[in-house]
């Protein structure tokens, strides 16, 4: 299962094909911009194998410098892509791609090619991956945050957001 309509929030089992859909996407994406993209990764709870997660595929595009972002914007238009202009998320430029204009498959993420975003989101999945206790916990505080907002992406980001933080600070803490 893959794709989720405009504005709805919720979760669903660990889908194994998250992975292959990554894969041909990152192609794509690679194809089409070239150089521009020093680094293209599967983050987010579908590239955790074992997270329950909203059906949506999460890219992160590394760029450097950052300003190179702009020169991106085209070339994922052509791949279907549109750009998400008050997605409200710092030092994130985001695409948004999906089946029809209210359904998401897709969300890419453009940022500073290893700077602290592309760092600390790497690091973060790659602790899910890892720390089965940190999985069940996120689990938990991403089932709360849905009973809370089951409309309302903004919201549902939000309820999620302490978590997110506290384990980012801890994996750095411990880097």
């Amino acid at each position: 299962m893959l794709g989720l309509k405009h504005g709805i929030n919720y979760l669903v089992d660990f889908q194994p094909g998250w992975k292959l859909e990554f894969e041909a996407e990152r192609d794509r994406i690679q194809a089409a911009l070239g150089p521009l993209a020093r680094g293209v990764e599967h983050y987010g709870s579908t590239a955790v194998e074992g997270m329950r997660a909203k059906p949506i595929i999460d890219i992160l595009v590394g760029v450097s410098p950052l300003a190179l972002w702009e020169e991106c914007a085209e070339p994922l238009g052509g791949l279907g892509y549109d750009y998400a202009a008050h997605a409200g998320v710092p030092g994130h430029y985001i695409f948004g791609r999906g089946r029809d204009s209210s359904e998401r498959t897709h969300l890419l993420h453009v940022v500073e090619f290893e700077g602290p975003s592309w760092t600390s989101n790497l690091q973060l999945r790659d602790a899910l991956r890892r720390d089965e206790r940190l999985r069940k916990s996120y689990i938990a505080a991403k089932e709360a945050a849905i009973a809370a907002a089951p409309v309302g992406r903004a919201q549902y980001n939000e309820l999620k957001r302490g978590f997110i933080d506290q384990a980012k600070a801890a994996i750095a803490s411990r880097d």
